[in-house]
């Protein structure tokens, strides 16, 4: 039998002993390798999304705006299409800024007044209902979702009534709420939808109440790439035009998910240490079988190298295999992620190379970091001792007897296991102290009070990119929550495989089920305590960096209250563990231990 075969087999049947285990690992590695693609991915996603709205729009390559109006526009304009750098262009047409209003929303909108039938740049293409015809208006689709109305619907625009027609996307404008463009206010922070109707009636619709007009020009250049040398080639105009490239609409696609990659990957490291702490956990819990694992292997002649792979194999191929679904989680999501609008072709989004890479790179740091301690300390002992290896007893510590004597019982046996496994109730306290700090991030996020885009700035409609952000804090929570509580039942049950000996004796002497049952969760809380206290001030430290500076805190009560919930869950999530382990046989667990 040849070595691969022989790791191989051995693996598997491994896989096959400790079926939850491998589970546990594999959905810990998917969550933190899914977390950090979609982060690193989400900007060249967007563009990605932009480039075949692009394409399939026939997007332009410049647009000219001026504010002003007349013969004098018209003629500035013209001398830009017939620049011989420019191949194909649509316009001059008018942008009036106006009023929407439905039953339940009202916003600002800018109309774009085009033909019946689209020229050869700039087709918005219709995803539903059809194109524009007198009398009525075709609604962006990004805008159209965000009022809740469709094809049938009517709108008032300007304080006329107008049905909707259609809805349509297009890369000439950026995506809802950044249709304002320039503006009569200020530009992109008008907070606009886009709206289409025909150029007679929106020629009508801004006579009708002397409404702020924009001219605009859609040129298709000979090089796509140079719209900065085309730009810089005409600076001097009659009149002032503001050019937007087309590499300037797909950065200002970014703006909405601006907060999105720090929040995902930040919360992919979060997710990892979580991952790393159960996992090593979980491979504490074995170090007795892998070490008479590894002295069988000696005893036959193996070499180190073999023993090293045969010990560390499965942890390898578990966080691959959870690399390669976390992968595959973010492929389907990062559509959905990258677009929080519905103003993009939403189905050209994909995983960068770099973020697969450094995915992968994280799924094997954590089957590293978690099983590399055991698999060396079972490397280095002697076959010998290997093959009667039993569990690790921790050293005795006799400054701990007079202390803990007049201590309750569960406090006593608490605080003695606690003492005796520092390393561990560290990582306890730690994996407490994340928990708490994507607690706090969520209760932040929660009170902060984001502009909505109403008329009067009001919620009228929800402010999508602070939904956006909320709506992934909640979704990395919930999964780190998740993780902590996994956690927690592994350290409970660890805990009590490799006490079983004392907390039999301590039955033996007098101690109830039930009060080692609560010295299990005592060992526990007590990690966990300083842990919750930490993860408040670390949670506000490191949002600070993130946070505007005029964000809103959670009051402390909030905060207090937080990590109180996180303590009371830990004594929960300890409670059926602790009590199953301490309804063990104390004679049979006596009797295999003198054996």
């Amino acid at each position: 039998m040849g070595s691969n075969v022989l790791v191989a087999r051995l693996v598997m049947a491994d896989i096959r002993r400790h079926r939850v285990q491998a589970v546990v690992l594999l959905l810990a590695v998917a969550a933190a390798t899914a977390t950090m693609a979609l982060g690193l991915s989400l900007r060249g996603a967007s563009g990605a999304l932009y480039e075949q709205t692009r394409a399939a729009t026939a997007g332009p390559d410049v647009v000219a705006l001026s504010g002003d109006a007349g013969p004098a526009v018209t003629s500035a304009l013209a001398s830009l299409a017939d620049a011989p750098e420019v191949v194909a262009h649509h316009g001059p047409y008018r942008i009036v800024y106006a009023d929407l209003t439905t039953r339940d929303a009202a916003s600002s909108v800018v109309v774009h007044g085009f033909a019946e039938t689209p020229g050869t740049v700039n087709r918005p293409l219709v995803t539903s209902g059809r194109w524009v015809r007198p009398g009525g208006t075709v609604l962006e689709r990004g805008f159209a979702a965000a009022l809740g109305v469709g094809v049938g619907d009517r709108v008032t625009i300007a304080g006329r009534s107008y049905p909707v027609v259609g809805t349509a996307v297009t890369a000439a404008t950026s995506v809802y709420p950044g249709a304002a463009q320039i503006g009569p206010y200020g530009g992109p922070v008008d907070y606009s939808g886009l709206a289409w109707m025909t150029r007679s009636d929106a020629r009508a619709l801004a006579s009708s109440q002397d409404l702020p007009v924009t001219t605009a020009l859609d040129l298709k250049l000979r090089d796509p790439a140079a719209t900065d040398a085309f730009r810089d080639a005409h600076p001097d105009l009659a009149i002032r035009i503001t050019f937007h490239s087309w590499q300037f609409r797909a950065e200002q696609d970014t703006v909405i998910l601006r907060n999105s990659r720090p929040i995902l990957v930040v919360g992919s490291w979060l997710l990892c240490f979580l991952a790393i702490t159960g996992v090593a956990a979980l491979a504490a819990g074995r170090a007795v079988e892998q070490t008479r694992r590894a002295g069988l292997l000696k005893a036959v002649g193996a070499t180190p190298g073999l023993i090293a792979a045969a010990l560390f194999a499965e942890y390898l191929a578990l966080a691959l295999a959870g690399d390669a679904l976390g992968l595959v989680i973010a492929r389907l999501a990062v559509p959905a992620v990258a677009a929080p609008t519905a103003s993009r072709i939403s189905d050209a989004a994909g995983l960068t190379g770099a973020a697969v890479a450094t995915a992968t790179a994280l799924a094997v740091a954590v089957a590293v970091l978690s099983t590399l301690r055991p698999t060396l300390r079972a490397m280095r002992t002697a076959t010998v001792t290997a093959l009667t290896a039993t569990a690790h007893r921790p050293r005795h510590r006799p400054w701990l007897t007079p202390l803990s004597a007049l201590l309750p019982t569960p406090l006593l046996l608490g605080l003695r296991l606690t003492a005796r496994r520092p390393g561990r109730a560290v990582l306890q306290a730690c994996s407490t102290a994340t928990t708490v700090i994507a607690i706090v991030a969520l209760l932040t996020a929660h009170v902060q009070r984001e502009r909505g885009y109403g008329l009067d700035g009001s919620s009228v409609l929800p402010n999508l990119r602070g939904e956006h952000d909320r709506r992934l804090i909640l979704a990395v929570t919930i999964l780190l929550i998740a993780l902590a509580v996994v956690n927690t039942i592994t350290f409970t049950w660890t805990t009590a495989m490799e006490a079983r000996t004392n907390t039999a004796v301590a039955r033996a002497l007098g101690a109830t089920p039930g009060q080692v049952s609560a010295g299990l969760s005592t060992a526990q809380l007590l990690p966990s305590l300083p842990g919750a206290i930490a993860g408040v001030p670390l949670g506000v430290g490191l949002l600070s960096f993130f946070a505007a500076r005029n964000a809103a805190a959670p009051p402390p009560s909030l905060l207090l209250g937080a990590a109180l919930a996180t303590l009371l869950a830990t004594a929960a999530l300890t409670a059926l563990p602790a009590y199953l382990a301490s309804r063990r046989s104390v004679a049979r667990t006596l009797s295999a231990e003198t054996a």
